[in-house]
């Protein structure tokens, strides 16, 4: 049984290199100016909506001054927005902007369209639990689903220039 879960993780491992390069590349021949883990950060908004930085930070394994910096780059960048919630002045709470929303939704369109590419070259019957164990590794790790998520609305309904 050791000798399978080594191999399951030695197979992921691959796995996250082919879609860490996907995601690279998306992020290069969109020409947006985001680092992968800003890019991240906005994909934590999207999925989760309005946050705190520290949620944020959290969510990212990053500490809350690192979180301050990437999403201070991200709102001057006009990605994100900041509002103050409640009577603490202290205490903001960040969104995505639309300029934000066009980004994740255009460099989600390129990642799946490689993704797709990628899919297709699989046999057919290998789909269903191959994408079941997607499912449960993803929900394993507090990733929502991603046809559940984006706020309603999806990358692949939204118009890119």
């Amino acid at each position: 049984m050791a000798d399978q879960r080594d191999e399951m993780v030695d197979a992921l491992l691959a796995v996250s290199r082919v879609i860490i390069g996907i995601a690279v590349r998306a992020l290069s021949v969109s020409g947006v100016d985001v680092t992968l883990p800003q890019f991240r950060t906005l994909i934590v908004l999207a999925t989760r909506g309005p946050q705190r930085v520290v949620d944020i930070a959290s969510e990212l394994a990053v500490n809350p001054s690192t979180g301050t910096r990437m999403c201070d780059r991200l709102v001057r960048k006009g990605l994100v927005d900041r509002q103050r919630i409640g009577s603490d002045r202290r205490e903001v709470q960040l969104s995505l902007t639309d300029e934000g929303k066009r980004v994740v939704a255009e460099v989600t369109a390129l990642r799946r369209t490689e993704l797709a590419k990628l899919v297709d070259t699989l046999p057919a019957d290998t789909l269903i639990p191959a994408m079941a164990l997607l499912q449960e590794l993803a929900a394993a790790a507090g990733e929502p689903a991603e046809r559940g998520s984006w706020l309603g609305w999806h990358p692949q309904r939204v118009n890119t220039p």
